[in-house]
């Protein structure tokens, strides 16, 4: 059973709980969530193209298709950092990662994690 439009859907979804993540301060979560969103985004696509989907990392997941825009892969990797550091207090000599988050950042994580969405939707539906 083919799910892509399962897994866009939940992308999108994620992507607006981390809007109402930066809404409420909770920057590392905002941030989180955007990766999650664009992970989900391209799992999406590697399902709609018969590709299995294996990994979290957003850049490895795109980058086994041939026609990924150079500045969407870029963008990947700065939402794969996300993926650890944003949860996970022993990702920092000292404090949590409440203490590293900026609303900048968190915005640019959703601006980010829009932009794959935005590409994948436009590619899949």
């Amino acid at each position: 059973m083919r799910r892509y439009r399962d897994w866009l859907r939940q992308a999108k979804r994620k992507l607006e709980s981390a809007k109402w993540d930066l809404k409420g301060k909770f920057y590392e979560d905002a941030c989180f969530s955007s990766q999650q969103a664009a992970e989900l985004a391209a799992k999406a696509f590697l399902e709609r193209r018969g590709m299995a989907e294996i990994g979290y990392s957003i850049f490895f997941l795109l980058s086994r298709v041939q026609d990924i825009p150079e500045d969407l892969l870029e963008k990947a990797k700065v939402l794969d950092r996300y993926y650890i550091l944003t949860r996970y207090p022993n990702g920092f000599d000292r404090g949590a990662p409440m203490d590293y988050f900026e609303e900048k950042t968190a915005k640019e994580a959703i601006k980010f994690a829009e932009n794959i969405i935005g590409f994948i939707a436009r590619e899949i539906e």
